[in-house]
């Protein structure tokens, strides 16, 4: 297994299509939410993802902030389902973070995250900076972790 960190101009175009294809089959299929999952964000993400003999077991982006006020944010968080139970989220949001950390030298990272999960985003340290709220009907909440 192996951990990859790309920047958008460095995925082949494989990998780019094998994203966005588990980001849709889960976002989109999986979770019956049609919504434009192609968002015009990942050209100024880093794409970081684990796989295991050129298969996609875990992902998310790392995006950066609009403006000085804003935080860097773990987005698009999956694994996908044949691999689920595995430890693969923690291993990935332990790697986010410790990449902002450490790469970043950020202060606080934000997540968008899907209320049934705020437990184990809270788990690392992320704390709710937000009411549930419904995006897509699916009950979101807004967390931060400040290092």
């Amino acid at each position: 297994m192996r951990w990859n960190y790309k920047d958008f101009n460095d995925l082949t175009s494989i990998q780019l299509y094998e994203i966005l294809q588990h980001r849709t089959n889960i976002f989109v299929v999986e979770q019956e939410c049609p919504y434009p999952e192609i968002d015009g964000r990942d050209p100024e993400c880093l794409h970081l993802w684990l796989e295991n003999n050129g298969e996609i077991l875990a992902y998310c982006r790392i995006v950066p902030p609009l403006t000085k006020e804003e935080d860097y944010a773990i987005g698009r968080i999956l694994v996908a389902k044949e691999s689920r139970g595995k430890g693969y989220a923690r291993e990935l949001v332990h790697k986010a973070v410790e990449y902002l950390s450490e790469e970043q030298g950020v202060s606080s990272i934000f997540l968008h995250g899907q209320e049934h999960l705020r437990h184990f985003y809270g788990s690392f340290g992320f704390r709710e900076v937000s009411d549930v709220y419904l995006e897509d009907g699916i009950p979101h909440v807004d967390m931060r972790l400040s290092l």
